[in-house]
């Protein structure tokens, strides 16, 4: 069984990311992109996510040369794209409220991509009451903390309080599972991933929240597996690589594998997929990262790496 899981996962994920690799132009930002961003969703977040799961393909090490060769390209692409870090350091310093450099930084600084002035701006700007009293959604208040840890500003007296963080989010109160909707299930993912760090460290999920989670994970995954959701399918697996007994079920997988296409696009739901490259790549993008990073993952517990690495 778990060598089943190992083999599927680690063929939807290396595809997402040859896939992702493939087509990383068409994620470049707009040759007039100012540290402004009037819209900050519609490109450069997509990069940072991409950057993201190149950072945890190379951050595992569970994937062949080529793979991870691929990762450090795309890696280095993004970080080209942000003008080598001068666009994060810009940015913060022009709205020094904005959060998203930090999370954006966080993925390179994993990978040893370090911008010395934007560190000192963000040691700066994160220690003031202003910045750590924006108000943000729970999940992204644990977002914000956990990028703080990955860079190394939660030291010196900076750290956050990681139980009233976590107690603050719909996960933290162990609600009514049956009354979770669409985008709730995203908000929970992100409460797991940003207090586990993407599984390097499934301690950091409380038991009561791991044991709510182990019941009922396998329920919400197969709900949204019906209505074909598989953005959202795919980061409840995620969800499941975080525990500490994993989750990595070998028909969900499986089941993930048949709808991905042969090129290694992963449909985001179950409407039909636009022909025009361009299109292709917004629509799809993100489910893609997505499965990059539960691919990898699922291989990297199954083979007894990730938990309690950190």
């Amino acid at each position: 069984m778990t060598a089943s899981v190992t083999q599927t996962a680690h063929q939807v994920s290396t595809q997402a990311l040859s896939w992702l690799h493939t087509h990383r132009e068409l994620g470049a930002l707009p040759p007039d992109t100012t540290a402004d961003l009037g819209d900050p969703d519609s490109v450069y977040k997509p990069l940072g996510e991409t950057t993201l799961a190149a950072s945890l393909v190379l951050r595992e090490s569970a994937a062949g040369s080529a793979t991870l060769g691929m990762a450090q390209e795309l890696m280095t692409f993004c970080w080209r794209q942000l003008g080598d870090g001068d666009m994060l350091y810009e940015r913060l310093l022009r709205h020094s409220l904005t959060t998203d450099p930090l999370e954006t930084y966080a993925p390179f600084a994993r990978c040893g991509f370090r911008h010395e002035p934007l560190e000192r701006l963000l040691a700066h700007t994160s220690a003031l009451r202003s910045f750590r009293g924006v108000e943000l959604m729970p999940n992204r208040r644990l977002a914000v903390a956990n990028a703080a840890r990955v860079v190394g500003l939660d030291r010196g007296g900076h750290g956050y309080d990681w139980e009233t963080l976590t107690r603050a989010t719909w996960l933290g109160g162990t609600p009514e599972p049956w009354l979770i909707d669409w985008m709730t299930g995203y908000c929970v993912t992100h409460t797991v991933f940003h207090l586990t760090d993407w599984a390097a460290d499934p301690t950091g999920l409380p038991d009561d929240l791991a044991a709510y989670l182990s019941a009922w994970l396998p329920v919400w995954i197969d709900i949204w597996a019906e209505i074909e959701q598989w953005d959202l399918v795919a980061e409840l697996m995620i969800v499941g690589c975080c525990l500490k007994e994993p989750y990595c079920d070998p028909a969900d997988w499986e089941r993930l594998a048949r709808v991905q296409h042969a090129d290694g696009l992963l449909p985001r739901d179950g409407e039909p997929v636009d022909d025009d490259p361009e299109q292709r790549f917004r629509d799809h993008q993100h489910t893609a990262v997505v499965a990059a990073v539960a691919g990898t993952l699922a291989v990297s517990r199954t083979l007894g790496g990730a938990a309690g690495t950190r």
